[in-house]
């Protein structure tokens, strides 16, 4: 690949994402230059909880899970980031020494684009768009995991489980005819700590959904029967 190729496709990605949408193409440009790319496997640790805070990632391809350790070592996956999305955004506007907010690791083969915060902060200065964008970003960041700690809070493990589902259903889903097909990124046991509870807990609940036809498992891949019968499962108890 040429450089003149290699800086295209960076600022063809770039405005796909949603804080850099609508820049003038010299901010783009500048971007271009002070972006690295770096190519990593299924179960490579990109960053850690513990490390210094350096920069912020953008996904180019692959799929990356953000998780958190409790003092016995357990892991809970916190959210899940593909193509387009960005991660580590948090250590933005942190003081010097600030570590990232959560560990890093590749559940899909893939690129990820690095920025220095330094260099992000820079732009923000000079483009207040950008910084806007950056903000709003962060909101709806911050509004989604509201959402999901009132639903792990207050929700028994039934409806946890079906809001999980749900929630990867948009983001992971391809609607055939009402049949929603689920590619799993992840296994039961990650997938039951994303939904707070315990393995045999949501093993129980994916029992009792195939049991009432509304769900069909095949390996990774979950099929919702009847999508709109699926959502009326939460919505209508709203």
């Amino acid at each position: 690949m040429t450089h003149s190729a290699h800086q295209s496709d960076i600022e063809y990605f770039l405005g796909k994402i949603e804080i850099f949408k609508n820049l003038p193409k010299q901010s783009v440009q500048l971007l271009d230059k002070r972006i690295s790319r770096k190519a990593f496997k299924k179960g490579d640790q990109i960053i850690s909880e513990f490390d210094k805070a350096e920069g912020v990632f953008f996904v180019h391809s692959g799929i990356v899970k953000l998780t958190k350790e409790d003092n016995q070592g357990n892991e809970m996956i916190t959210c899940i980031k593909k193509k387009g999305e960005i991660f580590a955004e948090a250590c933005l506007f942190n003081a010097e020494g600030t570590c990232y907010p959560a560990t890093a690791t590749m559940i899909q083969d893939g690129q990820l684009y690095f920025l220095k915060t330094k260099d992000l902060e820079q732009e923000f200065l000079v483009s207040p768009e950008m910084a806007v964008q950056m903000i709003r970003y962060m909101s709806e960041q911050l509004r989604d995991f509201t959402t999901i700690l009132r639903d792990i809070a207050l929700l028994d493990v039934y409806m946890k489980t079906i809001r999980t589902l749900e929630r990867l259903a948009l983001k992971f889903g391809a609607n055939h005819c009402n049949r929603m097909h689920i590619e799993l990124p992840i296994t039961v046991q990650e997938f039951s700590t994303l939904v707070g509870t315990t393995r045999e807990s949501v093993s129980r609940v994916f029992s009792k959904l195939k049991k009432d036809g509304i769900i069909e498992v095949r390996g990774k891949t979950i099929i919702i029967s009847d999508w709109c019968r699926f959502c009326s499962l939460f919505h209508h108890k709203l």
